[in-house]
């Protein structure tokens, strides 16, 4: 931390420690030097006698403390005590020393019995209220779940007493602090915290302390806050570490990566190297993780992992000869089931679903097995989610739902989310009605499990059928009082283009809010219904909102790039919005296809065209290619450059999204204006025909 180590954070066991000399000796400027250890003593009065019995002691409480407690040293450094008590019995300090030596030494009866004589003779004695609750804070061990409550209350209330006689002990105050936390009482913590910073601004343990209250409650904002100032150049590396936890916690992976690449020439082990990886890759920041997990890999050259994450992220940039170096590397250390359900992911990837299909399944018939370990339960469950993406990625859906209950089979607890994975499948795919029969069958089977009644009333939703949706779920215990409940009542009405019912709802939402990250969330919602209702002014507010708090929320910049862009105005604002969304997820279709939309609005057409098209042929993202809103935009920069053709095969591909889209997709006036598009292309198309 800061250089002071307070006792509060040994209070969890404490250690054979060699006594310092404490200010009673420190005193007098003409104290006789202390004798070799032997030598003889008699008791003869005086302070100088007293001071010399002290210094004794504290002699031979450092040779107990060198030798590891060793009985002959104890015992003497006790008698040196007992006869300084002796001849000086008016100053407490040599009383609390002794009852500290018999705690150190095991002691504790006889401990507990001088502090309490102590604190008789004086009951503003601070120092022995400290000793006994050191006493009895030595008897938790919360990390290894040993609390006795008894001892912490003890504990609590000594700490509390030397607070009360000494306002300012920082000691007894951050004691107290940690105790608070033990026993559950934030707000108790929270004010001893507040009372240490209150005494020094810059105390590291009491800022981080109240960091970890405020980031228990959600508010990583205000626990960043108190972080940030004391963690520069010359911070702390554990205060360091702890804020780029925080900022993990916050999801803002930017910064923490940033945290993460400061401590990593600290650390002792590669767990501040894994860490910088995974943020790098939480923030898409692709070349750098490339460098971070290839020395990742050079110092760790037995491990498979890090050549498996490295060929993911060659894989991202697309340069697949890249990724199969690196599994190749990872084959010849281990040729396991992870490097090879990775080369299957890749075969994948370069769009060679087939053999990646075949790949799995060959993989899930060779480990078949009558009983599984639990990890080989667990691996095989990935290699079925794998294999069921795969499936769904080439339209084998009814080959993806069969994989998706394979999972049930393997763990039946899991089949309530399975069913959840089966109904999204079947509706991914247009097969309404066979979601529709999953649904059903779901709720009847699992009628009390709460995700599945969401679930079944999102599926209503979908279908149209808004109001038994609803039904459903203010069917659910407590409805009015679930936030998560309530936010689902308000995307059914979205669904049902009820947007003022929707933000009435979105209203109660906010009042059941108990996190930022929560309220964040309807605000974006807030945006979405006021753009809906075309309410630009208040849509965008509700998006500031969101930025102000995160500036890097990819959702929010999209949306709010797109707004502006889909309305042609402030157009260089809105590529530099979508821009950045962009570069945080650049596998996203949605947002790629936003991009695109803004440079057709600028005239760029050969760059939005590139996007576009990339946008339909996103690996993460297939659902895009079903979208017809992406195929309508890249129809128009085919128009505008004039290729009608083209043009004209992207409206019919919307036209056909179009016709096969669920009820509460369903825009007549949307497919009208398409449609007269498709006959504008083929009109071009005819005339130049004709020509």
């Amino acid at each position: 931390m800061n250089g002071r180590a307070h006792n509060a954070i040994v209070i969890l066991g404490l250690a054979w420690l060699a006594a310092a000399v404490p200010a009673y000796c420190q005193a007098p400027q003409n104290r006789p030097a202390a004798a070799a250890p032997g030598s003889a003593v008699s008791v003869s009065g005086g302070k100088a006698d007293a001071y010399y019995n002290y210094a004794m002691a504290h002699l031979y409480a450092e040779e107990a403390a060198k030798f590891g407690g060793r009985p002959q040293f104890v015992n003497q450094a006790i008698e040196y005590y007992k006869k300084a008590m002796a001849l000086d019995p008016a100053d407490p300090v040599i009383g609390e020393e002794l009852a500290e030596f018999y705690m150190r030494a095991g002691q504790a009866e006889k401990a507990n019995e001088l502090a309490s004589k102590i604190i008789a003779a004086n009951p503003n004695d601070a120092g022995a209220e400290k000793i006994l609750a050191r006493m009895y804070a030595a008897q938790l061990d919360p990390e290894q779940g040993k609390v006795d409550p008894e001892a912490l209350r003890n504990a609590i209330q000594h700490y509390q007493r030397a607070a009360d006689i000494d306002p300012k002990d920082v000691e007894s105050l951050s004691s107290l602090a940690h105790l608070y936390r033990v026993a559950r009482n934030d707000a108790a913590a929270e004010k001893a915290y507040k009372a240490v910073v209150a005494l020094d601004a810059a105390d590291d343990d009491a800022l981080t302390g109240l960091a970890e209250l405020y980031a228990g409650r959600g508010d990583f904002a205000s626990a960043i806050a108190l972080l940030e100032p004391i963690t520069g150049e010359d911070g702390d590396p554990n205060t360091i570490q702890i804020l780029g936890e925080l900022y993990e916690d916050s999801r803002d992976f930017n910064k923490a990566a940033d945290i993460w690449k400061r401590l990593v020439p600290l650390a002792r082990d590669n767990q501040i190297r894994h860490k910088y990886c995974d943020a790098l890759l939480n923030t898409n920041r692709i070349d750098e993780a490339i460098a971070a997990w290839t020395d990742l890999a050079a110092v760790e050259p037995k491990s498979t992992d890090d050549l498996i994450e490295l060929a993911d992220l060659w894989g991202r940039k697309r340069n697949y000869p890249k990724a199969h170096e690196a599994l190749a590397r990872a084959k010849a250390i281990d040729n396991n089931l992870a490097v090879r359900m990775s080369e299957a992911e890749l075969m994948d990837a370069e769009g060679k679903t087939a053999d990646a299909i075949a790949t799995v399944e060959e993989i899930l018939k060779e480990t078949k097995k009558a009983v599984y370990a639990d990890a080989e339960r667990l691996e095989r469950i990935r290699m079925l989610r794998s294999l069921a993406n795969m499936q769904k990625n080439v339209d084998k859906t009814a080959e993806a739902v069969l994989s998706y209950r394979q999972i049930a089979d393997l763990k039946p607890d899991a089949a309530p989310a399975v069913e959840v994975e089966v109904i999204d499948t079947l509706l991914e795919a247009k097969d309404f009605k066979g979601a529709r029969g999953a649904g059903d069958a779901a709720l009847k089977k699992f009628p009390s499990d709460k995700m599945i009644i969401e679930e079944h009333a999102s599926l209503l939703a979908t279908l149209g059928d808004y109001d038994k949706a609803i039904g459903e779920l203010k069917g659910l215990p407590d409805a009015d009082k679930d936030q998560e409940i309530v936010v689902r009542i308000a995307q059914v009405q979205e669904k049902g283009k009820r947007y003022k019912d929707a933000l009435a709802t979105l209203d109660v939402a906010d009042g059941l809010a108990k996190s930022p990250q929560q309220k964040l969330a309807i605000s974006f919602m807030r945006g979405a219904m006021y753009e809906h209702e075309k309410n630009y002014d208040e849509a965008e507010k509700q998006f500031r909102v969101v930025l102000k708090a995160d500036p890097e929320n990819a959702g929010a910049l999209n949306y709010l790039g797109y707004m502006l862009a889909d309305r042609n105005v402030r157009l260089d604002e809105a590529q530099q919005l979508i821009s950045k969304a962009v570069d945080l997820q650049p596998d996203s279709g949605a947002y790629l296809d936003s991009l695109g939309w803004v440079h057709y609005r600028q005239n760029r057409l050969d760059q939005a065209e590139g996007e576009l098209k990339q946008a339909l042929d996103s690996r993460d993202d297939r659902s895009i290619r079903k979208d017809p809103t992406v195929h309508d935009h890249l129809a128009e920069v085919y128009f505008k450059q004039g290729k009608f053709r083209e043009a004209a095969l992207e409206w019919e591909l919307a036209v056909s999204e179009m016709k096969t889209a669920s009820p509460s997709e369903t825009d007549p006036v949307e497919a009208k204006r398409i449609a007269q598009r498709l006959e504008d292309a083929r009109s071009k198309i005819g005339a130049k025909a004709q020509k």
